[in-house]
């Protein structure tokens, strides 16, 4: 897994065995989470034509859809990838760092 972009406290765009996930930071009240999600082929062909204009509007969207809601109908619901890639996706953002430091 590898770091392609980010936005500050917003989002990170990852890639890893091929496909692109979209790490978004979210939040329910004083509740702080993230919400990752693998980009289906649509959401890839929207981030080519937009790229990260396109990945800040789907960052809102996941986030003002509150996925994680008990009573919420998002359409990201059920998409949450965190639970099995959050290992790789924080190495990755440390080596992310760590070369952005190397000036």
């Amino acid at each position: 897994m590898k770091v392609i972009d980010s936005e500050n406290w917003a989002w990170f765009l990852f890639e890893h065995e091929g496909g692109l996930y979209l790490d978004a930071n979210c939040n329910m009240s004083a509740f702080g989470y993230t919400y990752m999600i693998r980009l289906n082929e649509k959401e890839q062909a929207q981030y080519t034509d937009g790229g990260r204009e396109y990945l800040n509007k789907l960052a809102h969207d996941i986030h003002y859809s509150v996925p994680i809601a008990k009573d919420t109908s998002s359409i990201y619901k059920g998409r949450d990838v965190s639970n099995e890639l959050t290992e790789l996706a924080i190495e990755a953002v440390k080596l992310w760092r760590e070369g952005s430091n190397e000036s």
